[in-house]
């Protein structure tokens, strides 16, 4: 599978879903049951790669001012969304975290910013094809977010960092 395969299943599954993550998720598997089970493997690849390139600490104080709050699971289901709106989105927000200002304008800290099951479609659709748990990816984990730590909870740092979202 190809990153623009990614991206394309990506894009098609959250239109399905007309946006909503745990829709979008159903989606997901259900296309991903389609495929080959080493075309899921490459898929979970792809995704993992992804979900280490935004653990980023500026993309957690972005994640932070959006969602009220992100304590370590919230970002990593927030990452999951972040890859669930498509490579624009996506690659603007590890690119530049304010961007999100701009890129997601409609942000509803209610409906957006979670999508724990986005991250486990690979898993559930390669279950379904084979019987068998996925495999390990054989890809190592980071020890924590690049990027220097910063207090989330400091207002003159955060407005300063994140402009844009802080107007919000």
């Amino acid at each position: 599978m190809y990153e623009t395969d990614f991206w394309q299943l990506i894009d098609e599954t959250r239109d399905a879903a007309e946006g909503d993550p745990d829709d979008q998720a159903d989606a997901l598997v259900e296309r991903l049951a389609q495929l080959t089970p080493d075309d899921v493997i490459d898929f979970a690849r792809l995704f993992e790669a992804r979900f280490q390139r935004a653990y980023r600490t500026e993309l957690w104080g972005a994640a932070h001012l959006l969602m009220d709050g992100a304590p370590d699971d919230a970002f990593d289901y927030f990452r999951c969304w972040l890859i669930g709106q498509g490579r624009e989105v996506f690659e603007g927000a590890v690119h530049e975290p304010d961007a999100l200002a701009d890129l997601v304008p409609d942000f509803d800290e209610e409906e957006d910013g979670d999508a724990e099951d986005l991250g486990y479609a690979a898993d559930e659709a390669y279950e379904a094809l084979t019987g068998l748990p996925l495999p390990d990816l054989g890809m190592e984990q980071p020890d924590g977010p690049e990027g220097e730590p910063f207090d989330f909870d400091d207002p003159e740092i955060m407005a300063k960092r994140f402009p844009r979202l802080w107007e919000r």
